[in-house]
């Protein structure tokens, strides 16, 4: 029998339309056996079933969502039949903006599990975003798929469970990096807009480089404004992030924007990245926008 401790139970889950049989595929890809559909109640007994007797996969993949009756009132009374079993499953959450919704939707001619003679795919889709609330907040990631291609959310799925997986457990902390002139991050947890620190895109010499470049780390906290900044910063992520553990967060989205998301962002967020992972955080990090300037 696999040790618990090398066998993950993933639960994927999310809006409807919002691609969580694609990222099952991923998972099934990945070496996980998948089930699809299953009743949050049935959910412990059959993981508890697999990890006995499994020998050649590497871990459970569960997809479940309001298709499947009473899903969301099981959910509590789920996590604590895999707790006496002594199991943590991973919650894998898929989001995208209700109008992109409403388009696939309208692509595949589906009705939404919600949708009926009373109400209309729009609210079908609110109502389910308010019952879906709780599992939201206990999803080790989110994804919100909005931009994402069929590709693009493979590789994303990949990159991201491989993350999680060398982290470990505990909180984790995602950072995101992105530019203010092509949106904000819709799955952020907290927003900070450093569009008043120095900005390399007026040098000619280093406007070309980013972030990771240490000419531009240089220039954004190598100055009063900066350093300053960077350093209270710091001292507030640290002082926060544990207060939010303490509430029994099991994540945690920073979004750290500048105006094209290629230089000042990425600074900021690669200093906080190296304190965060000293202080022994299971911490990642997206540069969602840096290649569009």
């Amino acid at each position: 029998m696999t040790p618990l401790n090398t066998f993950p139970v993933v639960i994927v889950t999310g809006m409807s339309g919002s691609g969580k049989s694609t990222a099952l595929n991923v998972f099934e890809d990945l070496g996980f056996f998948c089930i699809d559909g299953l009743p949050s109640e049935m959910s412990p007994k059959i993981a508890d079933l697999v990890h006995k007797n499994d020998t050649k996969y590497r871990g459970l993949a569960l997809g479940m969502d309001l298709r499947q009756n009473e899903f969301v009132e099981g959910w509590d009374q789920a996590l604590k039949d895999f707790a006496q079993i002594g199991i943590s499953p991973q919650v894998v959450f898929l989001e995208a903006k209700k109008g992109e919704l409403v388009r696939r939707y309208a692509t595949t001619r589906r009705l939404h599990p919600l949708e009926s003679t009373d109400l209309g795919l729009e609210k079908a889709l609110e109502k389910e975003k308010e019952l879906l609330a709780p599992v939201r907040m206990a999803a080790a990631l989110v994804l919100d798929t909005t931009d994402y291609s069929i590709h693009d959310l493979r590789r994303v799925i990949q990159t991201k469970w491989s993350a999680l997986e060398e982290a470990g457990r505990g909180m984790r902390v995602h950072i995101i990096t992105f530019g203010f002139k092509y949106g904000v991050p819709s799955e952020a947890d907290l927003v900070f807009d450093l569009r008043f620190l120095p900005n390399p895109h007026f040098d000619k010499d280093l406007r070309p480089l980013s972030g990771l470049d240490p000419a531009i780390s240089k220039f954004v906290l190598d100055n009063e404004v900066g350093s300053g900044f960077n350093e209270r910063f710091q001292d507030f992520m640290s002082y926060i992030l544990p207060l939010y553990a303490e509430e029994g967060r099991y994540r945690i989205t920073l979004a750290l924007g500048c105006t094209g998301g290629r230089h000042r962002s990425v600074s900021v967020a690669e200093s906080l990245l190296a304190t965060l992972k000293k202080k022994g955080y299971s911490v990642s990090i997206e540069h969602r926008h840096m290649e569009l300037g």
